[in-house]
Protein backbone atom coordinates (compact mmCIF):
# COMPACT_ATOMS: atom_id res chain seq x y z
CA UNK A 1 0.00 0.00 0.00
CA UNK A 2 3.02 2.30 -0.12
CA UNK A 3 1.82 4.21 -3.17
CA UNK A 4 1.00 7.82 -3.87
CA UNK A 5 0.88 9.98 -0.74
CA UNK A 6 1.28 6.82 1.36
CA UNK A 7 4.54 5.79 -0.32
CA UNK A 8 6.81 7.03 2.48
CA UNK A 9 6.15 7.93 6.13
CA UNK A 10 5.50 11.67 6.22
CA UNK A 11 3.22 14.37 7.62
CA UNK A 12 1.07 16.75 5.57
CA UNK A 13 -0.69 19.83 6.79
CA UNK A 14 -4.37 19.81 5.86
CA UNK A 15 -7.56 21.82 5.87
CA UNK A 16 -10.53 19.63 6.76
CA UNK A 17 -14.19 20.43 6.12
CA UNK A 18 -17.12 18.66 7.79
CA UNK A 19 -20.52 19.34 6.26
CA UNK A 20 -23.99 18.04 5.55
CA UNK A 21 -25.00 16.24 2.34
CA UNK A 22 -25.65 19.48 0.39
CA UNK A 23 -26.43 21.25 -1.80
CA UNK A 24 -28.68 23.32 0.50
CA UNK A 25 -27.71 24.45 4.01
CA UNK A 26 -30.84 24.27 6.17
CA UNK A 27 -30.80 24.10 10.00
CA UNK A 28 -28.76 21.06 11.05
CA UNK A 29 -31.66 19.07 12.50
CA UNK A 30 -33.53 19.29 9.17
CA UNK A 31 -30.71 17.73 7.16
CA UNK A 32 -28.78 15.59 9.63
CA UNK A 33 -29.19 12.05 8.26
CA UNK A 34 -25.98 12.04 6.20
CA UNK A 35 -22.79 13.97 6.92
CA UNK A 36 -19.73 14.49 4.73
CA UNK A 37 -16.03 15.23 5.07
CA UNK A 38 -13.34 16.59 2.80
CA UNK A 39 -9.59 16.66 3.43
CA UNK A 40 -7.19 18.87 1.49
CA UNK A 41 -3.56 17.87 1.94
CA UNK A 42 -1.03 20.59 1.13
CA UNK A 43 2.57 20.40 -0.01
CA UNK A 44 1.93 17.33 -2.19
CA UNK A 45 4.49 17.28 -5.03
CA UNK A 46 3.94 16.15 -8.59
CA UNK A 47 1.55 16.95 -11.48
CA UNK A 48 -2.18 17.15 -10.63
CA UNK A 49 -5.19 16.07 -12.68
CA UNK A 50 -6.81 19.50 -12.24
CA UNK A 51 -4.66 22.50 -13.05
CA UNK A 52 -6.36 25.03 -10.75
CA UNK A 53 -4.30 23.80 -7.77
CA UNK A 54 -0.65 22.76 -7.90
CA UNK A 55 0.23 21.28 -4.50
CA UNK A 56 -2.96 19.72 -3.07
CA UNK A 57 -4.51 16.27 -2.77
CA UNK A 58 -8.18 16.01 -1.80
CA UNK A 59 -10.08 13.11 -0.22
CA UNK A 60 -13.85 13.16 0.38
CA UNK A 61 -16.61 10.90 1.64
CA UNK A 62 -19.96 10.58 3.39
CA UNK A 63 -21.30 8.84 6.50
CA UNK A 64 -22.90 5.92 4.62
CA UNK A 65 -20.89 3.01 3.14
CA UNK A 66 -22.70 3.12 -0.22
CA UNK A 67 -23.70 6.03 -2.42
CA UNK A 68 -27.36 7.01 -2.78
CA UNK A 69 -27.48 6.03 -6.46
CA UNK A 70 -25.58 3.33 -8.38
CA UNK A 71 -24.57 5.53 -11.34
CA UNK A 72 -24.92 8.97 -12.93
CA UNK A 73 -28.00 8.01 -14.96
CA UNK A 74 -29.91 7.09 -11.80
CA UNK A 75 -28.48 10.12 -9.99
CA UNK A 76 -29.97 12.35 -12.67
CA UNK A 77 -33.38 10.78 -11.99
CA UNK A 78 -32.97 11.43 -8.27
CA UNK A 79 -31.91 15.05 -8.82
CA UNK A 80 -34.98 15.59 -11.02
CA UNK A 81 -37.22 14.36 -8.20
CA UNK A 82 -35.36 16.49 -5.65
CA UNK A 83 -35.95 19.50 -7.89
CA UNK A 84 -39.68 18.73 -7.79
CA UNK A 85 -39.59 18.30 -4.01
CA UNK A 86 -40.54 14.60 -4.30
CA UNK A 87 -37.32 12.59 -3.68
CA UNK A 88 -39.32 9.71 -2.17
CA UNK A 89 -40.80 9.01 -5.61
CA UNK A 90 -37.33 8.08 -6.87
CA UNK A 91 -37.05 5.25 -4.36
CA UNK A 92 -40.70 4.10 -4.52
CA UNK A 93 -41.50 4.61 -8.20
CA UNK A 94 -44.08 2.11 -9.47
CA UNK A 95 -42.26 1.25 -12.71
CA UNK A 96 -38.70 2.27 -11.79
CA UNK A 97 -38.22 1.41 -8.13
CA UNK A 98 -34.97 1.94 -6.21
CA UNK A 99 -36.28 0.44 -2.98
CA UNK A 100 -33.07 -1.40 -2.05
CA UNK A 101 -31.01 1.78 -2.38
CA UNK A 102 -33.56 3.55 -0.19
CA UNK A 103 -33.36 0.82 2.44
CA UNK A 104 -29.56 0.95 2.45
CA UNK A 105 -29.55 4.69 2.98
CA UNK A 106 -32.18 4.37 5.69
CA UNK A 107 -30.06 1.84 7.59
CA UNK A 108 -27.28 4.40 7.97
CA UNK A 109 -29.22 7.64 8.16
CA UNK A 110 -29.58 8.91 11.73
CA UNK A 111 -29.49 11.99 13.92
CA UNK A 112 -25.81 12.75 14.51
CA UNK A 113 -24.47 14.42 17.63
CA UNK A 114 -21.19 15.63 16.13
CA UNK A 115 -19.32 15.31 12.80
CA UNK A 116 -16.30 14.06 14.77
CA UNK A 117 -18.11 10.95 16.06
CA UNK A 118 -19.15 9.00 12.97
CA UNK A 119 -17.24 6.94 10.38
CA UNK A 120 -17.14 8.09 6.76
CA UNK A 121 -16.65 6.14 3.54
CA UNK A 122 -15.47 7.15 0.07
CA UNK A 123 -18.34 5.04 -1.43
CA UNK A 124 -16.67 5.28 -4.84
CA UNK A 125 -13.27 3.84 -5.85
CA UNK A 126 -9.92 5.45 -6.52
CA UNK A 127 -6.55 4.29 -7.76
CA UNK A 128 -3.88 3.23 -5.31
CA UNK A 129 -1.15 3.29 -7.91
CA UNK A 130 -1.61 2.07 -11.46
CA UNK A 131 -3.64 -1.14 -11.75
CA UNK A 132 -4.96 -1.22 -8.17
CA UNK A 133 -8.37 0.15 -7.10
CA UNK A 134 -9.21 1.07 -3.52
CA UNK A 135 -11.90 2.60 -1.37
CA UNK A 136 -11.09 4.52 1.81
CA UNK A 137 -12.68 5.19 5.17
CA UNK A 138 -12.27 7.74 7.96
CA UNK A 139 -12.98 6.33 11.44
CA UNK A 140 -12.85 8.21 14.77
CA UNK A 141 -10.66 6.67 17.46
CA UNK A 142 -12.73 7.97 20.36
CA UNK A 143 -16.03 6.47 21.48
CA UNK A 144 -17.25 9.91 22.58
CA UNK A 145 -20.95 10.69 21.98
CA UNK A 146 -22.12 14.29 22.11
CA UNK A 147 -25.67 14.98 23.14
CA UNK A 148 -28.08 16.89 20.93
CA UNK A 149 -29.15 19.63 23.28
CA UNK A 150 -32.83 20.64 23.54
CA UNK A 151 -34.27 17.44 22.08
CA UNK A 152 -37.16 16.62 21.73
CA UNK A 153 -37.49 20.35 21.02
CA UNK A 154 -35.56 22.00 18.20
CA UNK A 155 -31.83 22.39 18.88
CA UNK A 156 -29.71 25.29 17.68
CA UNK A 157 -29.62 25.67 13.89
CA UNK A 158 -25.85 25.04 13.97
CA UNK A 159 -25.69 22.48 16.79
CA UNK A 160 -23.33 20.18 14.84
CA UNK A 161 -20.75 22.92 14.47
CA UNK A 162 -21.25 23.96 18.10
CA UNK A 163 -20.70 20.41 19.39
CA UNK A 164 -17.59 20.05 17.24
CA UNK A 165 -16.28 23.40 18.50
CA UNK A 166 -16.95 22.33 22.09
CA UNK A 167 -14.90 19.14 21.64
CA UNK A 168 -11.96 20.78 19.84
CA UNK A 169 -11.80 23.57 22.41
CA UNK A 170 -11.06 20.92 25.03
CA UNK A 171 -8.93 18.24 23.33
CA UNK A 172 -7.19 16.89 20.25
CA UNK A 173 -9.18 14.55 18.01
CA UNK A 174 -7.70 11.70 15.98
CA UNK A 175 -9.30 9.66 13.20
CA UNK A 176 -7.84 6.69 11.36
CA UNK A 177 -7.64 6.78 7.56
CA UNK A 178 -8.17 3.23 6.28
CA UNK A 179 -7.92 1.62 2.86
CA UNK A 180 -9.66 -1.41 1.35
CA UNK A 181 -8.12 -2.93 -1.79
CA UNK A 182 -10.26 -4.23 -4.64
CA UNK A 183 -9.57 -7.97 -4.84
CA UNK A 184 -12.65 -9.14 -6.81
CA UNK A 185 -14.03 -7.03 -9.69
CA UNK A 186 -17.46 -8.69 -9.44
CA UNK A 187 -18.20 -8.21 -5.74
CA UNK A 188 -16.26 -4.93 -5.69
CA UNK A 189 -17.47 -3.15 -8.84
CA UNK A 190 -16.00 0.09 -10.14
CA UNK A 191 -19.08 1.42 -11.94
CA UNK A 192 -21.83 0.63 -9.37
CA UNK A 193 -21.52 2.81 -6.25
CA UNK A 194 -24.53 1.23 -4.51
CA UNK A 195 -22.65 -2.04 -3.85
CA UNK A 196 -20.85 -2.26 -0.53
CA UNK A 197 -17.43 -3.82 -0.96
CA UNK A 198 -17.27 -6.87 1.35
CA UNK A 199 -14.67 -7.25 4.10
CA UNK A 200 -14.09 -10.93 3.32
CA UNK A 201 -10.74 -11.26 1.59
CA UNK A 202 -9.94 -7.54 1.85
CA UNK A 203 -9.99 -6.07 5.36
CA UNK A 204 -9.72 -2.36 6.11
CA UNK A 205 -6.11 -1.40 6.79
CA UNK A 206 -5.11 1.80 8.61
CA UNK A 207 -2.53 3.71 6.56
CA UNK A 208 -2.62 7.20 8.09
CA UNK A 209 -3.86 9.28 11.02
CA UNK A 210 -5.84 12.49 10.70
CA UNK A 211 -5.02 14.61 13.74
CA UNK A 212 -7.11 17.65 14.54
CA UNK A 213 -5.26 19.58 17.24
CA UNK A 214 -7.08 21.40 20.00
CA UNK A 215 -8.23 24.69 18.50
CA UNK A 216 -10.86 27.35 18.00
CA UNK A 217 -11.96 26.99 14.40
CA UNK A 218 -15.24 28.91 14.18
CA UNK A 219 -14.01 32.50 14.10
CA UNK A 220 -15.65 34.70 11.43
CA UNK A 221 -12.30 35.05 9.64
CA UNK A 222 -11.75 31.30 9.40
CA UNK A 223 -15.32 30.63 8.29
CA UNK A 224 -14.90 33.29 5.60
CA UNK A 225 -11.64 31.64 4.51
CA UNK A 226 -13.50 28.33 4.15
CA UNK A 227 -15.68 29.95 1.50
CA UNK A 228 -12.58 30.47 -0.66
CA UNK A 229 -11.68 26.78 -0.65
CA UNK A 230 -12.72 24.30 -3.33
CA UNK A 231 -12.72 20.56 -2.63
CA UNK A 232 -12.73 18.18 -5.58
CA UNK A 233 -11.56 14.52 -5.70
CA UNK A 234 -9.84 15.43 -8.97
CA UNK A 235 -7.45 17.67 -7.04
CA UNK A 236 -5.09 14.71 -6.96
CA UNK A 237 -1.98 13.05 -8.24
CA UNK A 238 -2.33 10.39 -10.93
CA UNK A 239 -1.70 7.59 -8.40
CA UNK A 240 -5.05 8.43 -6.74
CA UNK A 241 -7.15 9.11 -9.83
CA UNK A 242 -10.92 8.84 -9.15
CA UNK A 243 -12.56 5.83 -10.81
CA UNK A 244 -16.08 5.11 -12.04
CA UNK A 245 -18.82 7.05 -13.83
CA UNK A 246 -19.99 8.99 -10.76
CA UNK A 247 -16.46 10.21 -10.12
CA UNK A 248 -16.14 11.25 -13.76
CA UNK A 249 -19.37 13.19 -13.37
CA UNK A 250 -18.15 14.81 -10.15
CA UNK A 251 -15.20 16.34 -11.97
CA UNK A 252 -17.49 18.62 -13.99
CA UNK A 253 -20.25 18.98 -11.37
CA UNK A 254 -17.92 20.00 -8.54
CA UNK A 255 -16.02 22.48 -10.71
CA UNK A 256 -19.27 24.06 -11.92
CA UNK A 257 -20.86 24.27 -8.47
CA UNK A 258 -17.71 25.68 -6.92
CA UNK A 259 -17.41 28.33 -9.62
CA UNK A 260 -21.11 29.24 -9.22
CA UNK A 261 -20.89 29.45 -5.43
CA UNK A 262 -17.77 31.58 -5.43
CA UNK A 263 -19.11 33.86 -8.17
CA UNK A 264 -22.40 34.42 -6.35
CA UNK A 265 -20.61 35.05 -3.04
CA UNK A 266 -17.76 37.07 -4.60
CA UNK A 267 -15.23 34.77 -2.92
CA UNK A 268 -12.26 34.01 -5.19
CA UNK A 269 -10.88 30.48 -5.35
CA UNK A 270 -7.78 30.18 -3.14
CA UNK A 271 -5.25 27.36 -3.11
CA UNK A 272 -4.20 27.18 0.55
CA UNK A 273 -0.62 26.63 1.67
CA UNK A 274 -1.13 25.62 5.29
CA UNK A 275 0.57 28.81 6.50
CA UNK A 276 -2.78 30.51 7.10
CA UNK A 277 -3.43 31.55 10.72
CA UNK A 278 -6.60 32.78 12.40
Amino acid sequence: MRRGVFSTPQTFRAWVRFAGPGPASPPDIDDVGVLSFAIKLMGVPGPKLLDDERFTQDFAGISTPTFTTPNVIENRKLQRQIGKGTPLFYFLGLFDSHLLDGIMQGLWSRVHGSPLETPYWSCVPYLLGEGQAMQYMLRPRSGRRSRVRSLPFRPSDNYLRENMARTLAAEDVELDFLIKLQTDPFTMPIENASVRWPDAGSPWVSVATLRLPRQTFDSPAQLAFAGNLSYNPWHCIAEHRPLGNQNRGRRVIYETLSRLRQTMNATPHVEPTGDETF
